[in-house]
Order: structure tokens, then C-alpha cells, then sequence
């Protein structure tokens, strides 16, 4: 069986003070877009993973699987990767529940959406939002999750600059600590509730707030080069770029093309 693994971007972020269970509580837009991986998932005698040696997640995710599951069943995944690794798109995530999501179907009794859904909680916080269509307002420490309505009919630019490194999550968010970043997160996630209530059309994303986690001077030269809203994604590094118009997006990576990597794709609705 084969399916795509869609990346995501973050179209706003805000995070909160450290929980109790050592997490994060933040809020968070979850939007697909279509650049995405290829996974094909098989019935095995042995869980095992081809195609991309630096997986771990859809390993994680079936080996959790086949536990939950009845009468020993495994599988044999093979991951076609296109979205790039480290770069805060979710391409492992989205791998781990496109997995999750094909094997599932192959069991005698497959698991429910709640029991699904708690499998990939288990796997990482990311992962459950590639469970479900449209785009989604993440909650707690990501895996709560409401749908959203938002427009659909825009062009996104993602760039990876070149001098980018990507930093763990966990030393990202100890340098957000250390800044005091949770400072004013109630009002922060009040200010993005409000922008989301006011959006109708594209441009209205525009008033999301920026990145509590990270920040990049390629969201500054994409947003001269047209873009009516561009941000980091996640941890980083990638930088997305929001377009009314193909042309205005092509445009913008070819003179992007000084500043790094990059792919010219569109919202996806569903994996």
C-alpha cells in the first residue's frame, strides 16, 4: 500500500510556560502544503524501515502499532523522501502517520480514530495532526486538536537557507526559557484567537502573530519580495512565504534563489 507523507507549516506559534510533565503549553495553526514524501507500507514477518536510514519515527510508530495490534502482525515501510530533513516541516512526523494510517488498514481489527490518534501522541507531538484533514488549531502541547476553516487559495514559498543548521527542538525551546519567552502567553494566545476569528480571506493570515520559537531575515526579504505573510516554521529553519498570485510566487524564487533551497507548493487539504 502507498500514500503520501505532506509536510506542514506552522502559520503562527505560541508557546507558553513549561507544564508539569515537562511540556510546553502552546497554541498553533497546523497547515498541509503539497510538497510531501512517498511511503509504501507491506505486511512483514519484522517491523523494518528502507529507503531513508536516518528514520526513526515510522519505526517508533509501527513497532507501537504492532504491540496495540492482535497476533503479532508487522509490517516493511519504504520511505521515498522529498521534504526536507531537520527543517521544521513535520516530514518525519507526517512519514510516522502516513505509516500508522496504511497499516492500520491491514489489520483484521483496525484500531478506532481515538486509539489511532493515541498511538501517534505516544510517537511525538506533531504527529496526530497528519491523522486528520484541514488545516488545525494545535493545543496543549500540540496533539489537542480543533479543526479550522481557513482560505485555501494562496501559494506558499519555502525557502531553507543555506547557512541554516537546525538546532534540537529541546535546545530551541531551552533557549526560549532562558529568554523568558513564556512571558505574556496569555495574552499572546488571546491576540491569535482574535486573529483567527477575523480571518475571511488570504491576506487576513497576515495578522496571525510571528514565531514565539524562532525568527529569520529571510521572512523579512520574502516579504519585500511580495509575500503578504512569511514566517518560520516550527523550530526552523525553514522560511514559508505566502503568495496571492503563481506568478508573484515564481518570481519570488527566482530572486530567492541567492538566499537558499526552495520549493514553490500549495496548500494540501489532506495527506
Amino acid at each position: 500500500m502507498r500514500g503520501p507523507a505532506p509536510a506542514k507549516i506552522n502559520l503562527a506559534l505560541v508557546v507558553g510556560p513549561l507544564g508539569s510533565e515537562g511540556k510546553h503549553e502552546l497554541l498553533t495553526v497546523y497547515q498541509r502544503v503539497g510538497l510531501a514524501d512517498r511511503i509504501d507500507v507491506d505486511p512483514a514477518d519484522r517491523v523494518s524501515v528502507d529507503g531513508f536510514a536516518g528514520d526513526t519515527v515510522v519505526r517508533d510508530a509501527l513497532e507501537l502499532l504492532a504491540a496495540r495490534a492482535d497476533g503479532g502482525r508487522a509490517w516493511r515501510a519504504t520511505i521515498e523522501k522529498r521534504v526536507p530533513v531537520a527543517a521544521g516541516l513535520g516530514g518525519g512526523s507526517s512519514d510516522a502517520a502516513t505509516a500508522l494510517r496504511l497499516a492500520n488498514t491491514t489489520l483484521a481489527e483496525p484500531l478506532s480514530e481515538a486509539e489511532l490518534h493515541a498511538v501517534a501522541a505516544a510517537v511525538g507531538a506533531d504527529v496526530p495532526f497528519f491523522l486528520v484533514d484541514g488545516p488545525q488549531l494545535g493545543s496543549g502541547d500540540g496533539t489537542t486538536l480543533r479543526p479550522l476553516e481557513l482560505p485555501q487559495d494562496f501559494w506558499v514559498l519555502l525557502v531553507l537557507p543555506h547557512d541554516a543548521h537546525k538546532s534540537s527542538t529541546a535546545s530551541v525551546y531551552a533557549a526560549f526559557d532562558e529568554r523568558d519567552g513564556a512571558e505574556g502567553w496569555e495574552e499572546r494566545r488571546s491576540a491569535l484567537l482574535d486573529a483567527l476569528d477575523g480571518v475571511r480571506r488570504p491576506r487576513d493570515l497576515a495578522a496571525l502573530p510571528p514565531n514565539d520559537l524562532a525568527a529569520s531575515p529571510v521572512a523579512d526579504e520574502l516579504r519585500a519580495l511580495g509575500a503578504f505573510r512569511a514566517d518560520v516554521s516550527g523550530a526552523g529553519p525553514t522560511v514559508y512565504g505566502l503568495f496571492h498570485h503563481r506568478e508573484r510566487a515564481r518570481a519570488a524564487q527566482r530572486a530567492a534563489k541567492r538566499l537558499g533551497r526552495s520549493w514553490l507548493t500549495v496548500p494540501a487539504w489532506y495527506g
